[in-house]
């Protein structure tokens, strides 16, 4: 155990279950103080096919997993979609902690559909999960971040975000993941111009996608009978990366959590930070625009 973060304060969004739950314990073992955020304290609903189905998970579970590993972290519920909540949010973790060191923007919505068969309403919440939400804590978290003189933003992106393969696929024919794709485009862009903006504050912001997919309680509705999925222990050691250096070291990049991983030979540990995970190649059937060291 190295405890990188000793001393920092990192808010993770969506992280009453799943990949956000994960970062957060990674990060809490490394000796951060994370807040951890969901929509509400306890199970909540998620939409699939238009169809609102139950999600197992708790921010009280997140803590309690945390602090039974020697960690610290508490819960602010706040729900991303509520102007008042999302905009206090940065303002009431800086009350509780003290300042903000780490920002990872993990909540997502995710119904798929065509363009055609989509909602005006699914398509809003889209874009509201991944672009304004990412913006506005953002937007607060950065100055302070810059009176602490460095900081970390943290993006989750997606392999979609980034150019289908051709010939074009089954799956890019028929998924319905369009929008989904193309908001996580964005988010990929928005990083990148933000770290430019950034950089001379010593603020680093950089993206983190799955190579593949990721097995949670509220994607796996969304993955195809029979696709392989990946550990969440890369994709976490990989955020972990991105939050260790200054800007001028690491700032910019949309990276992958099996090709980053690999290509930098990182030592990528379990989530209480004990054990180490076996080295892992991407496989070759990932998207072939996906850049090794990150771009």
């Amino acid at each position: 155990m190295t405890y990188t973060l000793t001393g920092k304060t990192a808010l993770v969004t969506g992280s009453s279950r799943g990949i956000g739950r994960a970062i957060a314990r990674r990060l809490a073992a490394e000796g951060a103080t994370v807040v951890v955020t969901a929509r509400s304290a306890g199970p909540t609903s998620a939409v699939r096919g238009g169809e609102n189905v139950v999600v197992e998970g708790s921010l009280a579970e997140t803590v309690a997993m945390i602090e039974a590993n020697g960690g610290i972290a508490l819960a602010i519920p706040a729900d991303l979609e509520d102007a008042d909540a999302r905009n206090t949010l940065i303002e009431r973790v800086v009350e509780a902690t003290g300042g903000i060191d780490i920002l990872v923007n993990n909540a997502g919505f995710a119904d798929y559909s065509t363009v055609e068969k989509m909602s005006l309403e699914t398509f809003d919440r889209t874009i509201e999960h991944y672009i304004r939400a990412p913006f506005v804590l953002a937007h607060a978290a950065i100055p302070h971040m810059r009176s602490r003189g460095a900081g970390w933003i943290v993006n989750i992106g997606s392999s979609t975000g980034l150019s289908p393969i051709r010939p074009f696929r089954e799956y890019n024919k028929t998924s319905g993941d369009v929008i989904y794709a193309a908001t996580k485009a964005a988010l990929h862009r928005l990083t990148q111009g933000l770290a430019a903006e950034l950089v001379d504050d010593n603020i680093a912001v950089n993206a983190v996608g799955p190579s593949t997919a990721i097995s949670t309680p509220g994607a796996d509705a969304l993955l195809p009978t029979g696709y392989e999925t990946e550990p969440v222990e890369y994709l976490v050691e990989t955020v972990l990366a991105m939050c260790t250096v200054p800007a001028e070291e690491r700032t910019g990049l949309v990276a992958f959590s099996l090709h980053f991983p690999w290509h930098n030979e990182l030592d990528v540990k379990t989530l209480d930070g004990h054990g180490s995970m076996p080295r892992r190649e991407p496989p070759a059937w990932a998207n072939p625009n996906i850049s090794p060291s990150g771009m």
